[in-house]
């Protein structure tokens, strides 16, 4: 029998604990017992760390489901009980995201389209960027451009504004869209599980310039991009997306740096719809994504 989920609120609810017998239908019972429909529920055991996650996907009942707030009053008993750290989703709102950038704009005006179409359904808050390059291509969508220039003497006022301004628009997700400035140490533990970062995926073995020069001298064979959470260790976060593609001994540097650049669009959209469908769960240094 169908039912039907036209118009109803719908939730998604995100868990994780100590492995232990019985959470499974201790969660799914919770929903039930308040006439929640579960459309999707998945759940991973990590056996190496000892860490129970999972997804849940409902849809509420008017009239019979408590209202948000209120299912997430009484939840607070179970996930008590489980000992988890958990979050109720109103599945329909939007995630508001800053996205930072500085000269090269392919990630960002893949996400800029993205956005657009309606495949990330998101909130784009400002683009801030160390170079006033882009203002034009930002603003010519609607959008609020920051221009904060960074150099040794200004980077932590720089940082400080930018977190403010993180608070003032409400941004839950900032995204660095080849934002070639490294963040500090501190900024980084404010941002833990809220910043996103591309790089290419020669990281760690060609860093520096010309990373494609480097690679076409070595004859890879293999390129692609990586997309991850920001962290105090450079290029070095919890993984979300990776993205390869096969190369061969006729791409020149130019060749690979746009094979490269089509890897870190899609490396990077991918793992900015997967955070913001609340999909992701940080596992110590690795992730937990249901897809």
């Amino acid at each position: 029998m169908n039912v039907p989920l036209e118009g109803k609120p719908h939730y998604i609810l995100k868990a994780s604990c100590a492995s232990r017998m019985g959470t499974v239908a201790v969660v799914s019972g919770f929903l039930a017992s308040r006439k929640c429909y579960i459309t999707d529920m998945q759940q991973f055991d990590d056996i190496l760390t000892g860490r129970f996650f999972t997804r849940v996907s409902f849809y509420a009942e008017p009239g019979a489901t408590p209202p948000l707030e209120e299912l997430r009053e009484q939840f607070v008993e179970v996930a008590t009980r489980e000992a988890m750290e958990w979050a109720i989703f109103n599945g329909e709102r939007k995630p508001r995201v800053l996205i930072m950038v500085s000269k090269f704009d392919h990630c960002l005006v893949d996400l800029l389209y993205r956005h657009r179409r309606g495949e990330l359904k998101m909130d784009i808050t400002a683009v801030v960027s160390n170079h006033a390059d882009l203002r034009q291509l930002v603003e010519s969508h609607g959008l609020r451009y920051e221009h904060l220039p960074v150099n040794a003497e200004t980077k932590l006022q720089q940082e400080d504004k930018l977190m403010e301004l993180v608070a003032q628009t409400g941004s839950e997700l900032v995204v660095l869209a080849r934002y070639m400035q490294v963040l500090s140490d501190g900024l980084c533990r404010r941002l833990r599980g809220q910043a996103i970062n591309i790089h290419h995926s020669f990281l760690p073995g060609f860093k520096g310039a010309k990373p494609y020069h480097q690679a076409h001298e070595r004859g890879v064979k293999l390129t692609g991009a990586t997309a991850h959470y920001v962290t105090a260790d450079l290029d070095e976060g919890p993984i979300i997306e990776q993205v390869v593609q096969r190369v061969d001994h006729t791409y020149t540097p130019d060749k690979l740096a746009a094979a490269g650049r089509d890897s870190e669009c899609a490396a990077l959209a991918t793992a900015v719809r997967l955070h913001i469908e609340h999909r992701v769960f940080l596992n110590g240094s690795k992730t937990v994504i249901f897809k």
